[in-house]
């Protein structure tokens, strides 16, 4: 777990220092209107072909995650699409944590793969938690700071390294059942665990090979 001192929490909100203010035109935020059918299809539509233009270029990341609770139990996916690479799937399971807490810990993991990936200069974010995602630019207080600050981190990484970078973050409510993000949010519903010893902070506690595992390290 990363530990973040005292100094970087309060860089990272202060004023002047913030996301907003330090690289506003580096990411870009775009919402679905989720009241009316029509501007929902042509908003989609151009998401199709965003994604298709972009998916053949190989200096830009699809990140698409999703997160469900189900039997105490929150499951979290996300999937990476590169140009020309393998997809890059990765399944968490935890409980005793929040909704929000599991989403934010989705995007910065899916955000983490994409940045460090060679020679990634776009990244574009798809997920029905745009409003959840936009606390990492959020300068006010609210209970996610630590979380956003983590993610904030990556950012700015990803930032500095060439001025032409850029994240665009889309909006995909599930009702809508765009394609992409309906294989996630189907793949992340299926999940029906029954946890063997719910008082455990992780799932991956209950397996007792696992348990057995992390302990003989």
């Amino acid at each position: 777990m990363e530990i973040l001192t005292v100094k970087q929490y309060n860089n990272e909100f202060s004023s002047g220092n913030r996301l907003i203010d330090t690289y506003p035109s580096y990411f870009t935020f775009h919402y679905s209107d989720r009241k009316n059918s029509n501007t929902r299809k042509t908003y989609l539509h151009h998401l199709n072909e965003i994604v298709f233009s972009m998916s053949i270029n190989p200096k830009i990341a699809i990140v698409i995650s999703d997160t469900s609770i189900k039997n105490q139990v929150t499951t979290s996916i996300v999937y990476v699409y590169t140009y020309n690479f393998p997809i890059i799937k990765t399944i968490h399971y935890a409980v005793n944590v929040t909704f929000t807490e599991a989403e934010l810990f989705t995007i910065k993991y899916g955000l983490n793969q994409a940045i460090w990936s060679t020679n990634i200069k776009h990244i574009i974010v798809i997920t029905d938690s745009i409003y959840t995602i936009k606390k990492i630019f959020d300068s006010s207080i609210h209970l996610y700071q630590i979380q956003s600050v983590a993610i904030s981190k990556d950012l700015r990484e990803f930032f500095k390294r060439d001025h032409l970078n850029s994240i665009n973050l889309w909006d995909c409510p599930s009702q809508d059942n765009w394609s992409l993000y309906s294989i996630v949010n189907k793949e992340t519903k299926s999940f029906n665990l029954s946890l063997i010893f719910p008082c455990k902070l992780l799932w991956d506690y209950s397996q007792k090979n696992e348990c057995d595992d992390i302990t003989s390290q």
